[in-house]
């Protein structure tokens, strides 16, 4: 790897499954976390935030969350960086 590129974190976004899904509340509001946003650190190890829309409907903020950690969420999170670096490692340029 060329050590004069700096790389400060690698993002994907992974949609929640609907099983897997969860509410909270900000300011009164509930929120539905319908994704989450995956980094990889530069240590190689993996931060992550849900994302969610109002549960009532309408065109709310897209509002971030801590993750709730389970099992299932947490391999979601690592099956999605998983499968995530094996399609940048089979990227075919631009």
């Amino acid at each position: 790897m060329d050590d004069a590129i700096e790389i400060g974190a690698l993002a994907l976004n992974v949609s929640i499954p609907q099983g897997l899904r969860w509410e909270d509340e900000r300011r009164g509001e509930r929120f539905e976390l319908r994704s989450i946003t995956v980094r990889l650190l530069p240590d190689g190890t993996l931060a992550a935030k849900a994302y969610g829309r109002p549960a009532a409907g309408g065109r709310g903020a897209y509002v971030s969350f801590a993750v709730r950690h389970s099992p299932e969420i947490d391999a979601l999170i690592t099956g999605a960086a998983t499968a995530a670096g094996a399609r940048w490692a089979a990227h075919q340029g631009l």
